[in-house]
């Protein structure tokens, strides 16, 4: 099977890499020419959980044409890009290629959808974490499980073969029926964990070490939650908030996305995250103060990364 993943920071290299090291033919496509570059040239440094290693059979392109056509398309841009980055990779995207996203926030499955048609895509999200140290070199800081599903709710031959594939990359799989609660479940992690960790600073382990912290990520949730069931959502998780507390816990020295977008002055996925509630709740007439909060803070440090 011939992988490409389009849009190679922490979590693309992390996924590309373990695919490779599983003997799977992947290409990295990125935009960043340093990082190409350093891929190419002294392979994929792979620092973490799971040991330090160097990853030499990959390659690493600028752009999706160089990949070629393509068996599976890993999905990992920031989702204010999903659908530029998707329309550029259409001609690698073949009569049998199936596109797996594993994005944060909503609306990537729209996005990528409108390009290529819903029957190719495959939704998901990944408990993993991991931080992008520099060209060629990503710190695993923590693992869970990668859930996937058919938009229709199939478990079908397509998505075992996909997930057989993740696994004999080291990866947890568990095949979903939900996919809008996966996807929702996700986005509730998320809410609670990014962007307080991108205003406060803090590591992912560390919100739940301090009640102020622990307080906001339990309210950001639960205005979440309500605007879910008001949407008609299934969710998947029991507790959603104790299950992101856990979700902290297991990445406890990561470093969020997002925090790590604030800290390099990189536009951040704010709007599809907590914004994304907010505009849902005015929409249903569900209040969320806590995720307005949050919004409206993130939104203020990227307007003035060039007064800092």
């Amino acid at each position: 099977m011939k992988i490409a993943v389009l849009g190679s920071g922490a979590m693309g290299c992390l996924y590309g890499g373990k695919l490779a090291e599983a003997g799977y033919d992947v290409t990295l496509i990125d935009v960043w020419k340093d990082h190409i570059d350093a891929i190419n040239n002294r392979g994929l440094h792979i620092e973490g959980i799971e040991g330090e290693r160097t990853v030499r059979s990959i390659r690493a392109v600028s752009s999706a044409e160089e990949a070629g056509p393509c068996d599976l398309l890993i999905v990992f841009v920031k989702a204010t890009l999903t659908a530029q980055a998707v329309e550029s990779a259409r001609g690698i995207i073949g009569e049998r290629t199936s596109i797996l996203t594993l994005q944060n926030g909503l609306g990537n499955v729209e996005k990528i959808s409108a390009v290529v048609g819903e029957e190719k895509v495959i939704a998901g999200v990944t408990g993993h974490g991991s931080t992008l140290l520099g060209p060629g070199k990503i710190r695993h800081a923590g693992q869970g499980v990668t859930v996937i599903g058919e938009l229709n709710g199939a478990v079908d031959e397509r998505l075992r073969c996909i997930g057989a594939v993740l696994e004999k990359g080291g990866f947890d799989v568990k095949l979903s029926q939900n996919v809008m609660g996966l996807i929702w479940g996700k986005l509730l992690v998320n809410i609670g964990i990014n962007a307080l960790t991108a205003v406060t600073g803090l590591k992912n382990g560390r919100l739940v070490d301090f009640p102020e912290t622990d307080e906001l990520l339990r309210c950001a949730v639960e205005e979440a939650i309500a605007v879910a069931k008001g949407k008609g959502i299934s969710l998947e998780v029991e507790d959603p908030v104790e299950h992101t507390r856990n979700v902290a816990r297991l990445t406890a020295t990561n470093r969020s996305s997002m925090l790590q977008d604030v800290s390099n002055k990189r536009k951040t996925e704010i709007d599809v995250i907590n914004g994304a509630v907010v505009q849902e709740g005015e929409r249903l007439g569900i209040p969320t103060p806590i995720n307005k909060v949050l919004y409206n803070l993130v939104s203020v440090k990227e307007k003035t990364y060039e007064e800092v």
